[in-house]
């Protein structure tokens, strides 16, 4: 099918509703058992002796996958052996958390990873909490951090982003007749990666934050006029106490300005570039445009920003929903969506369309050349970001999942409350929008798509005609 932007039309049209349950829904002990046994699984395909997962607040993932808790504001590792026995090194403050772990372990307790100038009691070597979570000479010890890294110049197993306090002594521990590889390729990378796909469950649990920042998403729009305080908005962005997966953005006109990347007391401004972003786990929701209710308002050279920019990235949005499918390589992907916005032409960069989970921005197997196989089961961002000389920035990105006939079976079976949400989503942008999703994609929020490029305009909404 060919992709037009001319076929993209302004309309007013009524905006989706805000549908978050505001009901968290945790993981169940069935799927913790699956993912234990899927990385124990992974761990003696490689022949592992032990894992050893890191996490600190911003880098907690891998670790909260199996444990169900991040160490707040200290470090932690979760060493796992090919047997199945399971330790937690926990500093002072969250030694006490060991008996809520997800998978049972073992705490063991380290002053190291504590805060600066906290009692160091006992005044034993780092090396002692590693012997006695089992770490023993010539092992085959692999190390998850949060980042796999795939450079094509560098060996790459040999490259960690965790402390080097922590490498060098585990390096010592295992000697020469030993090894140590970064391992974090069996939680997010290839088409291995245990965290890559998710089961009805996690897609339950995950909807929940990618409705609610979609929710605040749309409250913050509706609310944003001529005057409002860049903090006003940041205000509307944030809600129920949910920990934010990024920092979020509230910004109008100028952004960055001395470093600052948080909302000030700056008000809107007609004319002015508007940028608004929340996430929270499970999912972000992003809206960018400009403060003005049509195009005769913008600043004059800015004027064809509708034509020049917003209506091919819409274009690109929904070619994307359209027509990713299950069993599609990311490369296949990648080259479609450059064939719909050339990248020689709107220069974006990073990859159309990542993963996310308790992490934003998990992975991606769309990339140039990716023969990673896009499954069922992935949760995705609608992520692409163009830019074009002149003309500030567009976004209405947003989440969906991937899911066969037996994965939405799963999910209309044991969660008929979300089923019934996703089908509204589904009808709003079909009927509203446009749009014919792909047969595989599940929107997790209500705004799938749904942009306003004159954000001061509250009934006038991008769509896309088939027929032009």
């Amino acid at each position: 099918m060919k992709y037009n932007s001319k076929n993209v039309q302004l309309r007013e049209m009524e905006a989706p509703m805000p549908d978050c349950s505001r009901k968290p829904l945790l993981i169940d002990d069935e799927t913790i058992k699956t993912r234990y046994e899927n990385v124990l699984q992974e761990m003696r395909m490689d022949g592992l002796d032990a894992l050893l997962v890191y996490a600190d607040l911003e880098h907690g993932g891998n670790f909260e996958y199996l444990v169900g808790f991040v160490p707040r504001f200290e470090e932690a590792i979760l060493v796992l052996h090919s047997k199945g026995d399971a330790f937690l090194i926990l500093g002072n403050e969250n030694l006490n958390k060991a008996q809520y772990s997800r998978i049972p372990a073992q705490g063991i307790h380290c002053p190291h990873f504590s805060l600066p100038n906290q009692p160091m009691e006992p005044d034993t070597p780092f090396s002692s909490v590693f012997l006695k979570a089992g770490i023993r000479e010539s092992m085959k010890i692999g190390l998850v951090g949060w980042k796999h890294f795939t450079s094509k110049v560098e060996n790459n197993r040999n490259f960690f982003d965790t402390p080097s306090f922590i490498v060098d002594t585990i390096r010592d521990i295992v000697g020469k007749e030993g090894s140590l590889t970064n391992r974090t390729d069996i939680f997010i990378a290839g088409n291995r990666g245990v965290r890559r796909v998710n089961n009805a469950n996690e897609i339950a649990h995950y909807e929940f934050g990618a409705s609610l920042a979609s929710d605040c998403i749309l409250r913050t729009i509706n609310k944003l006029d001529v005057g409002v305080s860049e903090m006003e908005l940041g205000k509307e962005l944030n809600d129920l106490g949910q920990r934010n997966s990024v920092v979020t953005i509230a910004s109008t006109g100028k952004r960055f300005e001395k470093g600052n990347l948080y909302p000030m007391s700056k008000k809107v401004t007609k004319g002015d570039a508007i940028s608004l972003t929340v996430g929270y786990k499970g999912g972000l929701s992003s809206r960018a445009g400009y403060a003005v209710m049509e195009r005769s308002e913008l600043p004059e050279s800015k004027k064809n920003y509708v034509e020049d920019l917003a209506a091919p990235y819409y274009t690109a949005i929904v070619a994307w929903l359209e027509n990713i499918r299950i069993g599609m390589s990311g490369g296949d992907m990648y080259s479609f969506i450059n064939s719909v916005l050339p990248k020689e032409v709107f220069h974006w960069e990073l990859c159309p369309g990542h993963l996310t989970a308790d992490e934003e921005w998990l992975a991606s197997p769309i990339y140039e050349n990716s023969d990673k196989i896009i499954k069922s089961g992935m949760i995705f961002q609608t992520d692409i970001i163009p830019r074009v000389a002149g003309y500030d920035g567009v976004s209405a990105e947003s989440t969906i999942a991937l899911a066969d006939d037996a994965l939405k079976e799963e999910i209309r079976k044991n969660y008929p409350e979300l089923w019934m949400r996703i089908q509204k989503r589904k009808e709003y942008i079909n009927d509203f929008l446009g749009i014919k999703l792909s047969k595989d994609v599940l929107p997790l929020c209500s705004t799938v798509a749904y942009l306003r490029p004159y954000l001061l305009n509250k009934k006038l909404a991008f769509c896309y005609n088939h027929n032009g």
